[in-house]
């Protein structure tokens, strides 16, 4: 899943940490959801959104898997 995380963080001028410790949850959190090694729960992923005035879908964009693909 791809995300936009990372950009609308530092267009808010905050660095991992003080945007994890805003959301109760690790800079390691951040880290993992900004990367796509990470899909975080649907409560966080509402939490984000609401954080940043959008909607999920404007944060985070699903990608479907090939093998999906075609049936």
């Amino acid at each position: 899943m791809k995300n936009r995380v990372e950009q609308l963080r530092k267009e808010k001028g905050l660095n991992q940490d003080e945007f994890a410790k805003l959301l109760r949850v690790s800079r390691q959190t951040i880290s993992s959801i900004e990367r796509g090694k990470y899909n975080p729960s649907l409560d966080l992923a509402f939490e984000i959104a609401e954080f940043f005035g959008k909607t999920i879908e404007e944060i985070f964009q699903y990608e479907r898997r090939k093998e999906y693909e075609g049936k």
